[in-house]
């Protein structure tokens, strides 16, 4: 059951945000048999420059579902290798063909695409509801637990719905996060990222996704007719540029992207045209409290390097559904409360793989912002890059880690239907 008007009294798991983490987790349970109520507080999920890189892992989830077919069936777009260009040297530093997986490629798919085929099979199945327009406002608490949540509809009438597991997947500044009082681990993240659009021209190159030069970063997204530009800024810089005017921004970016010097100010011809990302790096130092979880970015933040946040977030809702299915069914039978135990086992789960990419992501800010936007020449590859583009069997180390993750996940939850 979809987007019905009046919500259950009560659920076996409630899960805030229609995210991937909470569509996937959503589906997953739902399948397995477990009620499941997801609250998701916009109208729909269409919402522009929201991560849209489906990495192999995610791909292989979808064939583990036997869903893969129809997934590819999605507006999306392939890319085989990835590379970059250093001040006009280009390089390629991971391909795909490596991957010992049936995928042998990243998806580039719309966010709201993805979302709305997680929608229609979760649908399929009775022990799923989706709330739309419902947003989380509060937690419920019976004697030191979380025992649901209390929501607001689209015409603010207020609502509660109780629930044996409440899943906060309610995005980096979860309102859940807040008010369960877990503390927060700031790592910090000294860059923005400024999105837009620009037509793209079948001469443009392929899977070079980063451009960088004196002072300068800029990655860009094949999206078919168009391509979905992010721009690199020290925090806090927009207002900054602003000052410089939009111009100058433009005369920017066509140095470092030349091939496109022409289509910039039909792209840019006002500040509206781009969106800042304030980018965060943190993750919770404990992901639970009693009757409450947290996953995908409300447990951690994810800087935009290397598109994996997508990706962490349906292994952890993949990890959260193999290890507590047992115990919701349970709960859903005779009312026992879910062990905290158990959610401390989803923490331990994902925490590693969570502290490896956030290392990994710190590294490519502190190269950004010492050897990038510190620039006063030319900014030549990392040695290790240029030995991973001299040598091919190297190119297929990094792709193996981004897009397959440090620790995979597998479906482990039956179809009871």
């Amino acid at each position: 059951m979809t987007e019905s008007a009046t919500p259950t009294a009560r659920t076996t798991v409630c899960i805030s945000g229609g995210g991937p983490a909470g569509m996937m987790l959503g589906l997953l349970l739902a399948r397995a048999g477990i009620h499941v109520t997801v609250l998701e507080k916009h109208q729909d999920f269409f919402r522009d420059f929201r991560g849209d890189t489906i990495h192999t892992s995610t791909l292989e989830l979808m064939r583990e579902l036997g869903l893969l077919e129809d997934f590819l069936r999605l507006p999306h777009h392939k890319v085989h290798s990835i590379g970059g260009s250093f001040s006009g040297e280009s390089i390629t530093f991971g391909e795909f063909r490596y991957l010992p997986t049936p995928c042998k490629f990243v998806a580039f798919m719309p966010q709201w695409d993805f979302l709305d085929f997680l929608k229609r099979q979760a649908s399929r199945y009775p022990e799923f509801t989706l709330l739309m327009q419902a947003e989380a406002i509060a937690l419920l608490r019976d004697r030191g637990r979380v025992s649901g949540l209390r929501w607001r509809d689209a015409g603010e009438a207020e609502h509660e719905i109780e629930a044996h597991l409440v899943v906060a997947c309610d995005g980096r500044d979860s309102t859940l996060r807040h008010q369960s009082g877990l503390p927060v681990i700031d790592i910090g993240a000294p860059i923005d990222v400024l999105w837009f659009r620009m037509e793209r021209a079948e001469e443009d190159p392929q899977d070079l996704l980063g451009r960088i030069d004196t002072g300068q970063a800029l990655v860009m997204i094949d999206r078919g007719d168009y391509w979905q530009c992010a721009y690199l800024i020290r925090k806090d810089g927009f207002d900054a540029l602003k000052q410089r005017g939009l111009p100058a921004l433009r005369i920017d970016l066509a140095r470092i992207a030349p091939f496109a010097a022409g289509r910039f100010e039909a792209a840019l011809d006002s500040w509206d045209r781009l969106k800042l990302l304030s980018v965060q790096i943190n993750r919770l130092h404990r992901w639970h409290a009693p009757g409450l979880l947290c996953i995908g970015d409300a447990a951690h933040a994810m800087s935009p390097a290397g598109g994996v946040g997508i990706n962490l977030a349906i292994q952890d809702a993949v990890a959260t559904a193999n290890i507590l299915q047992d115990a919701l069914l349970q709960a859903q039978t005779d009312g026992t409360a879910v062990n905290d135990g158990l959610l401390d086992q989803v923490q331990k789960r994902r925490d590693w793989p969570t502290r490896f990419i956030q290392g990994f992501q710190v590294r490519v800010q502190d190269f950004l912002t010492d050897r990038v936007f510190n620039a006063t020449g030319p900014v030549k590859p990392p040695l290790l890059l240029r030995i991973i583009n001299r040598i091919p069997i190297l190119r297929g180390l990094g792709p193996r880690l981004v897009a397959l993750g440090p620790r995979r996940e597998h479906i482990q939850t039956p179809d009871r239907h």
